[in-house]
């Protein structure tokens, strides 16, 4: 995160619309993808170059997906090819962007976050996923190859569902739910180690599970930073007016517009629940220390008569009524287990073991 922020800094002083990348990843080489449809036939190029995808452009559905924005050349080729905007062009190399809709002459502007968790669950992966809807292309920018949308791909080659009946505007809201439907992924993978960490916590508390229960509460965070501005987003879209967009199309952007508000209670629930964690886990430790404290007050307090009789008749007097008596060393050793007895009696009785 400080690498991004000083790469931010560099922006300082540069005229708006400057372009420079500002995110984490970066790849050999920007990828190009095309897929093209209507409901009768279907064109699909893995790799492209950005000539055969405008010139293979056409009246279908024309979805462009660019993996690799530090080539800032190609970001502005792209920008004159769609007549794109400078400070839209900025925005999408600027990787550290808030979720947000932004409306143009001819296209609309949404960014996005794409939230997933690294191969064997070890942490949280962020991506800034840019979408450009125009009147007949969508184009998606994101910062490596990889996204959350292979299933509807294959929903597209399949010919499932209406996806290949309807237009681009129909394209970009699939593509939004499927970014939202991944967010309930991740929260149930945070849900489940919330339920195992709180387990943990209760049995045997580790310093390890406080280092954990910290880095949860910072990604959660970080989860609620990410999809707190989504409902917004997602009610602009509802309340906007867009020729691009159809009215048919923002009666399906209200269920995006529930699961959004959804994801939002599991994220301030899990929150609640990782702080209570915390909480719980300094209890825990409390108990814990008292019951420890209880334990060694006991074993101190049944030593100070024990202490003091040894004290008493370990004093070098020559004259001690008791020094001489032939059964006196047995009578203390009876005297002082009876006083232990006699304490631990009490103690049981007062519930204090």
């Amino acid at each position: 995160m400080h690498k991004q922020s000083v790469k931010r800094s560099s922006k300082a002083g540069l005229s708006p619309g400057t372009i420079i990348y500002t995110g984490k990843h970066k790849v050999d080489r920007a990828i190009i993808s095309l897929l093209q449809y209507d409901e009768l036939s279907l064109n699909e190029q893995q790799e492209t170059s950005l000539e055969d995808a405008v010139a293979f452009r056409d009246q279908r559905v024309n979805w462009i997906n660019i993996s690799g924005l530090h080539d800032v050349r190609l970001i502005e080729e792209i920008g004159k090819a769609f007549s794109l905007h400078p400070l839209t062009l900025e925005d999408i190399a600027s990787t550290g962007q808030r979720p947000k809709i932004e409306y143009y002459d001819n296209y609309v502007f949404i960014v996005l976050r794409m939230l997933t968790i690294s191969t064997g669950g070890s942490g949280l992966q962020d991506e800034q996923i840019s979408m450009v809807l125009g009147k007949d292309f969508l184009l998606t920018f994101q910062e490596r190859p990889g996204d959350v949308f292979n299933p509807l791909r294959e929903r597209i080659r399949l010919a499932k569902g209406r996806i290949r009946k309807l237009g681009v505007d129909y394209l970009s809201y699939a593509l939004l739910d499927v970014l939202v439907d991944s967010y309930f992924l991740v929260l149930e993978n945070y849900s489940d180690e919330v339920e195992q960490l709180e387990e943990a916590v209760f049995n045997h508390p580790s310093p390890e599970h406080l280092a954990r229960i910290g880095k949860l509460k910072r990604e959660t965070l970080f989860l609620r930073r990410a999809v707190w501005p989504l409902r917004e987003l997602i009610s602009a879209l509802q309340r906007e007016e867009s020729s691009l967009i159809s009215g048919g199309v923002l009666t399906f952007m209200r269920d995006v517009y529930d699961h959004s508000v959804q994801i939002i209670e599991i994220v301030e629930t899990l929150r609640e629940m990782i702080s209570g964690l915390h909480d719980a886990y300094l209890s825990t430790l409390s108990f814990r220390m008292n019951e420890i404290m209880k334990v060694l007050t006991i074993i101190a307090t049944i030593f100070i008569p024990l202490s003091f009789l040894v004290g008493v008749y370990g004093m070098n007097f020559d004259v001690m009524p008791e020094l001489h008596f032939r059964w006196g060393y047995p009578l203390l050793w009876l005297f002082m287990l009876s006083a232990v007895m006699a304490m631990l009696l009490y103690f049981r009785r007062k519930r204090w073991l």
